[in-house]
């Protein structure tokens, strides 16, 4: 899920239901304060005020070391690689979108 403007695919009551079965990173490119991310896990937020593309932090995993390192400064390329995405192509990234959806209207700040 791509949201050319604004933070909404990444508040908590969006990433518990799209990540359902799976893991899922969400990025918002903040342009006050820079790229704040949040991951949720099977319909969870594990994290939140993420700084994906930043440098590694004390409790860091092995796996998630190596990738800031790898992805230093690429915040979309970090998230899309915490999640295990491989897009093709930039397309999923910069569109054109497939499709645009408006999800139903509710509280996503609620989980």
């Amino acid at each position: 899920m791509t949201q050319p403007w604004g933070y909404a695919p990444q508040r908590p009551g969006v990433l518990t239901r799209l990540s359902a079965g799976t893991l899922c990173y969400g990025l918002y490119a903040n342009p006050k304060s820079g790229n704040q991310g949040s991951i949720a896990r099977h319909g969870t937020v594990d994290g939140w005020d993420l700084h994906p593309g930043g440098g590694p932090h004390e409790n860091d995993t092995s796996e998630e070391v190596l990738a800031s390192y790898l992805y230093q400064h690429s915040a979309v390329a970090f998230s899309c690689a915490y999640a295990g995405l491989r897009p093709a192509d930039r397309r999923a990234v910069v569109g054109p979108p497939d499709v645009w959806a408006e999800p139903p209207r509710r509280d996503y700040w609620s989980h």
